[in-house]
């Protein structure tokens, strides 16, 4: 069974079409008008084997803000479209990844519960680390993960974020990929929130 999900989303201030295949090769089509949040998402696509096709557009003549956020709620609903009830995935994942002067810490729990930390330690202040926490918060709701993401040192918003989205995608791989001991939903409740 294919584990794909087309989603679109069209607001006043944005407009979003993408497509995800969580077993995938890394193959990436993204443009969204950003290039540098484009130059992320394939990061995110290449490290974590995700096939992602994104098509979007926003207001970002005003602020890059809406657009980024719009992009985390329909990759998030794809997510959760895509892994459906969660039968047989191994739900968690976790990496650490350096990125020159840069080390994260990212893990990951499909648990049917929207929750994020987001810590860089204070080390980079700048608003558009803002907007990305803001991808990453949208992207839990709709997915319906617990996120944690911790920069423990290093510097600079574009090494940061490189790091960030690299171990997200390697994170999110581990998480979602298929474990063939497991044949139930991966709780011993036997069950895990839809969102």
């Amino acid at each position: 069974m294919l584990r794909e999900a087309e989603v679109k989303r069209k607001t006043q201030e944005t407009e979003v079409s993408l497509y995800l295949n969580l077993d995938g090769s890394g193959k990436s089509s993204i443009d969204t008008g950003y290039p540098f949040f484009d130059h992320m998402l394939r990061l995110f696509c290449w490290h974590g084997f995700f096939d992602l096709k994104i098509k979007a557009q926003g207001d970002i003549q005003v602020d890059e803000h809406h657009l980024v956020e719009d992009v985390g709620i329909c990759l998030g609903k794809a997510l959760s479209n895509a892994i459906r009830d969660k039968r047989g995935i191994k739900r968690y994942g976790w990496s650490l990844v350096p990125m020159d002067d840069v080390l994260v810490l990212c893990a990951v729990d499909i648990s049917g519960r929207a929750s994020i930390n987001f810590d860089i330690k204070n080390k980079v202040k700048d608003r558009i680390i803002d907007s990305f926490r803001d991808f990453f918060k949208a992207f839990c709701n709709f997915a319906g993960i617990t996120l944690h993401v911790d920069v423990l040192y290093g510097g600079g918003y574009h090494h940061v974020l490189e790091g960030i989205f690299k171990s997200f995608g390697i994170t999110l791989d581990q998480a979602t990929q298929m474990e063939e001991r497991r044949k139930d939903i991966p709780s011993s409740k036997g069950y895990i929130e839809e969102v």
